[in-house]
């Protein structure tokens, strides 16, 4: 669902008049853009780097399945997905990104697909999905369509081209940052108690295995980590010098890349993180709509998420080795033709941070999202409701910017649970 205009700029006019700054302050179009593809490569690369110490985390875990082996595979995996989820302000408007996410990230997963599940809380959709259950670690042949497929060799190949939303079902979740938690953690049992998923060590044990197939479950991990890493050099490629990612970003023009780069903030702070992501598991109180719902990390996903928006208008990031990319931004872009424009979108992006800051507080003290979004957990409900109201509100002052800069023709992502909530509940 799209929606145009989604809210009234206020007083824009004035601020104008009251704001203006010389012309001479503001950088060019083309050092905003050259520093916003910057920020890009430096969060892919470091997605990278990332997802390769994960790597070598995994094996040292198969090597030596213990529980203490497993946990620092589950360290590694939540210490990738920060500078993932500032990656995810690219997304939206530049295409080259919107097309390969689903490979990295999509979710939910019907994961069911891939291992055993616990048949009483997995429920039933074979009417949907007639791979719902099919269980790629316990089988060598799957059938789709009446076709036998051959998946007797685990392999990245198999997950990407075969296998990977298999019968045009987007919920057939085959490789990706969700794939391997899943198999790092398990299925979340515990609904909106607190407890993540508890997969013991044992079930990628040689001698001593637990649920059977471990030796393809291990092949399996393997496979979608080489694969993840695949994917991320992919798009590093794409937003190094002379990448496809700035190339395209460039051929739009100084207009349309500058449109790009608020496309991709607003969907992502209303449509996809305020909505899709927040609002929607909060009005339904259901774990099943967490972003990370396997492991329990769902509050910093959210907060990198939001993160990274604030990074692409400040032009600003922090690289996991603590150097820091910046340049001219959108904000100095901004703030020279309306600086009241700019500085109210700059606090509602603190006030964005600070309400996700009290999500994460809570899940330090054991109130995980899933925990927070609970039928009955009134001030739970409340901190999650405070973030979703702040991206709102940000993404009010990212249509003010629009306003500012003239760019009618952009349209945000929306979210039936914000825009239409009683379809939601029907």
């Amino acid at each position: 669902m799209q929606i145009k205009s989604l809210f009234t700029p206020i007083a824009i006019v004035s601020a104008l008049v009251a704001s203006s700054v010389s012309a001479a302050t503001q950088p060019s179009a083309d050092a905003v853009l050259n520093t916003y593809a910057d920020i890009a490569f430096a969060t892919y690369e470091d997605s990278l780097i990332t997802a390769k110490d994960l790597q070598q985390s995994i094996n040292a875990f198969l090597n030596n399945p213990t529980q203490q082996t497993l946990n620092q595979a589950r360290s590694a995996w939540t210490a990738a997905r920060a500078p993932y989820q500032q990656s995810e302000a690219y997304r939206f408007g530049n295409a080259i990104v919107d097309d390969w996410e689903g490979r990295v990230n999509a979710w939910p997963l019907d994961e069911g697909l891939i291992d055993y599940v616990d048949a009483g809380s997995y429920g039933d959709e074979s009417d949907e999905n007639e791979q719902y259950t099919a269980n790629i670690i316990a089988s060598t042949t799957l059938t789709v369509g009446g076709v036998k497929i051959d998946a007797t060799k685990i392999t990245p190949a198999l997950l990407s081209e075969t296998l990977h939303e298999v019968d045009g079902i987007e919920s057939n979740v085959a490789s990706g940052y969700h794939a391997i938690e899943f198999l790092l953690w398990g299925q979340d049992l515990n609904g909106t108690n607190p407890g993540a998923g508890n997969r013991p060590a044992t079930d990628f044990s040689l001698e001593n295995c637990t649920n059977g197939n471990c030796d393809r479950r291990r092949d399996y991990l393997q496979a979608a980590t080489t694969l993840l890493i695949t994917d991320l050099q992919e798009m590093v490629g794409n937003w190094k010098e002379d990448g496809a990612a700035r190339k395209a970003l460039i051929e739009k023009g100084e207009q349309g890349a500058i449109a790009t780069i608020l496309t991709g903030i607003g969907s992502l702070a209303y449509g996809e993180l305020a909505g899709e992501r927040t609002k929607l598991g909060l009005m339904l109180h259901d774990p099943e709509e967490e972003h990370d719902c396997f492991s329990d990390n769902t509050h910093w996903s959210h907060y990198y998420d939001a993160k990274g928006i604030k990074n692409v208008y400040l032009g600003s990031y922090t690289r996991v080795n603590g150097t820091q990319v910046s340049g001219p931004s959108l904000s100095d872009y901004v703030a020279a033709q309306a600086t009241v424009v700019d500085q109210n979108l700059r606090t509602k992006l603190d006030q964005t941070e600070a309400a996700a800051q009290v999500m994460v507080d809570r899940a330090a003290q054991g109130e995980t999202f899933d925990v927070l979004i609970a039928e009955g957990n009134k001030s739970g409900n409340q901190v999650v409701q405070d973030f979703v109201d702040a991206l709102k509100s940000e993404t009010k002052a990212i249509e003010n910017v629009i306003a500012v800069l003239k760019l009618d023709n952009i349209e945000l992502e929306g979210s039936d649970s914000l825009d239409n909530p009683t379809a939601v509940l029907q």
